[in-house]
């Protein structure tokens, strides 16, 4: 709960439609009064048709920064006067950092998710991954994961709006960084089980799965699998899928997309305030 507003209150917040049922205030107000931080964090019901306007008043106003969600993450870059490395691999952000009237957009979500693969105990370093999805989550995390130094990454989507945006990120990831990306059209069962046997961990980084459609999956045979393979899902509602419910059962390590939303939040956190985001406090309120 926010105790007071001052003249000096700095404004940060939430661009997207819908917003309503974001827990990003939640985090962000309880953190900032944590932290006695004189800063806000409010929700804006903000779609593309606006955007433009939104940013430059925001900019006008002196926010410190913002956050966009669908449907805004991919229009807003071009609104800003700089990129961040994975937001210009990926064309799309999550995050921007507004310094005395320069902007610039950051994707946090592929760094939310490569911080909940280490709080998950696991180092997936210099080894590969297979990915499903070619959306704006499965975008984020291709790219981090290339930039933080996978070693080679598949990625399995149908084709899609996507499907094009896609081939642009991984002919860039392979022009840009050590990592061999790859884009393959599902369905294509004998190429993915290949991979999949190659791979440290497989990531679900599509809807497919999510409530109220919990009896969906894109993988539904666990021989596919090999006995040391991760396996993790950008969803947390269920916070069990059925891609992990298949994989806790043939005795894999799994997590699901919780972390990651915590911590693409802490990383935005910081870039607005230079401060870290008390994650325990925030974990036991808000995400145990």
């Amino acid at each position: 709960m926010i105790e007071r507003i001052t003249g000096h209150t700095v404004l940060t917040g939430l661009l997207g439609s819908p917003v309503s049922h974001s827990i990003s205030p939640l985090m962000h107000n309880e953190s900032f009064q944590q932290l006695n931080l004189d800063y806000v964090y409010l929700a804006f019901d903000v779609g593309t048709e606006n955007l433009k306007t939104a940013v430059e008043g925001l900019k006008v106003l002196g926010v410190r920064g913002f956050n966009c969600t669908m449907p805004d993450k991919n229009l807003i870059c071009e609104y800003v006067d700089h990129l961040s490395p994975a937001a210009k691999l990926i064309g799309a952000a999550n995050t921007v950092v507004n310094d005395n009237g320069i902007l610039t957009a950051h994707n946090t979500d592929g760094v939310g998710y490569m911080q909940a693969v280490k709080d998950a105990g696991f180092d997936i370093i210099g080894k590969k991954m297979t990915l499903l999805g070619a959306g704006g989550a499965a975008t984020a995390i291709c790219a981090q994961a290339a930039l933080d130094g996978v070693s080679a990454i598949d990625v399995y989507s149908i084709k899609d709006q996507f499907f094009d945006r896609a081939i642009n990120l991984i002919d860039n990831i392979n022009a840009t960084t050590n990592c061999k990306a790859s884009l393959y059209e599902l369905p294509d069962d004998t190429s993915l089980r290949k991979s999949l046997q190659e791979s440290a961990i497989l990531t679900n980084g599509t809807s497919v799965g999510m409530s109220p459609n919990i009896d969906n999956s894109i993988i539904n045979d666990s021989s596919m699998f090999h006995e040391n393979l991760i396996v993790s899902d950008v969803i947390y509602n269920p916070a069990q899928t059925k891609l992990l419910k298949l994989a806790k059962e043939a005795g894999l390590n799994t997590f699901n997309g919780m972390y990651m939303l915590l911590y693409q939040g802490a990383e935005a956190f910081k870039l607005w305030t230079g401060q870290e985001m008390p994650i325990r406090i925030i974990k036991e309120k808000f995400f145990s």
